[in-house]
Order: structure tokens, then sequence, then C-alpha cells
């Protein structure tokens, strides 16, 4: 089984991270920054006072299209307002979603926030922006296996990388999520942009409820990202011999992010 999770920031780069994801073929995607306007397509501006990034209106459906063998999943960490090529402002959800291939029987579903709660926001914030995580049970048929992956767009604070109470609490939240899952499964993955140093305790907490990380100190970012720390996206499993390979992805570039890729025995 086949694993892939990336920040799509905002479908920035949108034809080469779709026809990387054709390519690629896995039978779980798992996108954070994803975008969301309802009955709306092309492109969008979002600004929040310290960045104005071009974006996809709605990168959910426009994967969901383009991957017409997947069933997806979205959830929503919270909303504001972006505007269209045309200048007109609307509503957009912010989130995260999981595709799973219809080869691939659901077997459970999970989302719950990990840091703080859904806003409406009139004008986006810069900094505690609220996080949810999503759970996807699947049975893998091959190898006759329960596997859980869990994802997260972990909370982004201006101040860095470094940890704080409010990251710690994530990551309990994170450690509650693993371990309502864990009875009921063979393997469990946890895997998103926590936005995290290496050295960070939410590794050593999750550590204790039985995850490894795979990534450590290696570069997850592409030469589109210019700060000098390079560290943001992981991959943990609570089974590191039911790993056949995993891979940070540096060409093609499909986004500020590296994809990362898992693939289980």
């Amino acid at each position: 089984m086949k694993i892939i999770s990336i920040n799509a920031w905002g479908g920035a780069m949108y034809d080469e991270l779709v026809g990387w994801l054709k390519f690629v073929d896995a039978e779980i995607i798992c996108l954070q920054e994803v975008t969301r306007t309802p009955n709306r397509s092309g492109w969008a501006t979002f600004a929040d006072g310290e960045r104005t990034l071009p974006q996809r209106l709605n990168l959910f459906d426009d994967v969901s299209a383009a991957l017409p063998g997947y069933t997806p999943y979205f959830v929503a960490n919270d909303t504001g307002p972006v505007t269209d090529g045309e200048g007109v402002e609307l509503r957009q959800d912010f989130g995260i979603a999981t595709w799973v291939r219809d080869d691939v029987p659901v077997v459970g579903l999970d989302a719950r926030f990990v840091h703080s709660r859904f806003v409406d926001h009139t004008v986006w914030d810069v900094d505690d922006r609220p996080r949810a995580a999503l759970a996807v049970t699947v049975r893998d048929r091959v190898a006759g296996k329960s596997v859980s992956v869990i994802q997260c767009h972990g909370l982004r604070d201006p101040a860095g990388k470094g940890d704080s109470p409010i990251r710690l609490e994530q990551a309990r939240k994170l450690a509650e999520m693993v371990e309502r899952v864990r009875p009921s499964v063979d393997v469990v993955v946890l895997c998103g942009d926590l936005n995290l140093l290496p050295t960070s305790e939410t590794f050593a907490l999750l550590a204790e409820h039985g995850m490894t990380d795979l990534v450590g100190d290696a570069d997850t970012r592409t030469s589109i990202y210019t700060k000098a720390i390079r560290s943001a996206s992981y991959v943990l499993v609570s089974s590191p011999t039911a790993v056949r390979s995993f891979e940070i992805v540096a060409a093609p570039e499909v986004s500020d992010h590296r994809a990362l890729v898992l693939e289980l025995l």
C-alpha cells in the first residue's frame, strides 16, 4: 500500500501537483492546505496581512475531478475571505483532505480538532489558526492488514517552529487519536506538515505511544522555499517493520514542500 502526504500549498502549482498525483498512483493521498469554495473554480488570491498568495478557489473539487477513481474526505479548519480573478470577494474553507482509491475499503473515519476550534474569519489571522486531524482506516486487501492513516497540518506560529505549550497540547491530542485507533488496526501512520523542528518534544511524546519518525532532520522543502529552516513535514509509523520503502521526493517539485511517499508491506 502506497501512502502520499504533501502540503499542497493551496494548489499554487496545481498542474504539476495533479500530474504527479496521477503518475504516482497511490492508494491513499493526504493533502494539507486544501481549499474549498462551493460551486466555484479557477484561481483566487489569499491574504492574511503577512502574505499574499495565489491559490485554487476549490482545490478539493479540482483534485477530485482529476482523480475519478478515488473517494475524497475533507475537513475544514476555518473559513475566510479570498478574491477571485475579477476581484470579487468569496468565502473559502481551508483544511485538509484525504483521497482513498476506490479498490481500498474504508472501514473507519474520525476527525477532530487538535488545536482550537473552527473559526469563521472576517479577516484571516496571521497566527493561532485552528487545526484539525483526519483519520481514515482502511483494509489493505493485498497485505491482509488494517491501516489507519492520520493526517494533520500542525499549527503555524510566526515566531517559529519551536516548542510551546499549545504545540505540546496539540501533540497530546494527536497521541489520543493514535491510541483511539491502535487497538483495531495493524499499522498506524501519522503524517502531514506538522510545522515542527526534528528536536520537538512532540516526537518524544509520540514515541511513548509507539510512533517512530521516519524523517528526522531531512530537508522536506523544495527550492521554491528560500528560508533557512528546512524541516516541516513528517511521517511516523507504529510498526517500522511494516515499511517497504520511504522517500522524500526532491523532484519533481509540485509545491513549496516535498512530497513524502510511504509504501507498506
